[in-house]
């Protein structure tokens, strides 16, 4: 059930172990396998066509062996007789169900929020549309900044709108990045125009049909169009309604074969919540990547394999302006939230020699663990180089390398590629010293 992420990470796992098992797909929407990350991009005209974002063709999927069923609702689950209820189809009986039925924006409850021109990026159908009307738009709010939300005041700028962030909290995604890495964002959107509005909330949508204009707990601002930006919720209501275990965050509990309560249910992807790794904390609705690789493994084990998935430490990155951010697991301000002991480490270096062109500017903050040693989180912001530090830091936390072995690290150095003193040495070099 879905056809997302990690749907499609399910039905062709499934099939890899089994090529004899029929696997079945149900999608509620008219495609499945596409990249919603990239939506902005799109609407930013970075990339030039929705087109680019589909990963495969319903024909490939046939040719594959996966039946989808697209436009297909499925109604309620019975875990005792194994059958599911498809609008259109009646009862179908099932061997394996794998729930990958995703997620859902926790769509704030403000009056008027059914008004027309309210934008949940989402759906690459309802963003096709979307971007007609975006040509139309001369003011648009984003409301709270989540991580497609911060790339759609980037995509909203490229295409001439005026801009106003409007979030509750004291700086851009604050319940995750610390205030002095993502202080580089915030300047460069103050110097180019966007209205920055922390510490308010918006209190209604006005229009008669179309949004005109958003009320705040400090005035109006107008727009024709308001971004939500809030944050994910697990899509769970046919897993409770069968009686499935939900755990704490609300997703769908599994233990590290993605298999729920019913052991002839699996779930994966962002319905599902999974343990941290430093924290054993719950996590739901991680990233695209996360819910492939559980959906691999769910189909993997649903077809009669074995494959464990590991509590997850979370590399993470993403480009707002000219910036990209990134981690591994906490930051202070979160490590500070969970009462987490820890030491921190931060070093400002480049990305490549001095002297080579296009050289950029990167800031490294780690986080360790006083009594072990060991790496339990790092925030970085640059102008390149983020996605395989962050990469390489999940692993160093996952494995449990300590800072000092970080601090005395090899490096790469080519002036067209990278520094002769890395950045991440320098942090660790720095975190030792208070150690």
């Amino acid at each position: 059930m879905g056809g997302g992420a990690a749907g499609l990470g399910v039905a062709g796992a499934a099939k890899g172990q089994d090529p004899s098992v029929r696997t079945v797909v149900y999608t509620e929407y008219e495609d499945v396998a596409y990249s919603p990350c990239g939506i902005p991009f799109v609407h930013g005209k970075e990339i030039e066509s929705f087109e680019k974002l589909f990963l495969a063709t319903k024909e490939q999927y046939v040719a594959q062996g996966i039946d989808v069923h697209y436009e297909t609702t499925v109604e309620s689950i019975d875990i005792r007789s194994r059958t599911i209820k498809v609008g259109g189809e009646g009862e179908v009986g099932y061997d394996r169900l794998i729930l990958a039925t995703g997620w859902n924006y926790d769509t704030p409850d403000i009056p008027g929020v059914e008004l027309g021109g309210i934008y949940h990026v989402k759906n690459i159908r309802a963003a096709m549309e979307w971007d007609k009307y975006l040509d139309t738009v001369e003011s648009a709010v984003v409301v709270e900044s989540g991580p497609i939300a911060m790339e759609m005041v980037s995509a909203l700028q490229h295409r001439g709108i005026n801009v106003t962030l409007i979030d509750p909290g004291p700086w851009p995604m604050a319940d995750v990045i610390d205030p002095d890495i993502v202080e580089p964002v915030r300047k460069d959107w103050a110097e180019s125009g966007v209205t920055l509005k922390f510490g308010e909330r918006v209190t209604a949508f006005h229009g008669t049909d179309t949004l005109t204009h958003v009320s705040t707990t400090f005035g109006d601002v107008p727009a024709q169009l308001a971004v939500i930006g809030s944050h994910k919720v697990a899509n769970t209501a046919l897993a409770g309604a069968a009686g499935i275990k939900l755990g704490s965050t609300g997703g769908i509990a599994v233990d590290p074969h993605m298999r729920t309560s019913d052991p002839n249910v699996f779930a994966a992807g962002d319905c599902a919540e999974i343990p941290h790794g430093v924290s054993n904390v719950p996590l739901q609705g991680l990233s695209g990547s996360h819910a492939y690789a559980q959906g691999k493994t769910a189909g993997i084990n649903a077809a009669g394999g074995n494959r464990v998935h590991n509590p997850v430490y979370v590399p993470w990155g993403m480009l707002a302006g000219q910036w990209m951010i990134g981690g591994v697991s906490f930051g202070e301000t979160l490590a500070t939230a969970l009462g987490l002991p820890f030491v921190t480490g931060v070093a400002d270096g480049i990305t490549r020699a001095r002297y080579y062109p296009g050289v950029k500017p990167i800031k490294v903050k780690l986080l360790a663990d006083p009594k072990t040693r060991r790496l339990i989180g790092a925030q970085m912001i640059g102008g390149e180089g983020i996605k395989e530090r962050a990469d390489f830091l999940g692993i160093v936390a996952r494995t449990g390398v300590t800072v000092d072995t970080l601090a005395t690290m090899e490096n790469v150095y080519s002036p067209a590629i990278g520094a002769l003193n890395e950045p991440i040495a320098m942090a660790a070099q720095a975190l030792v010293a208070k150690l």
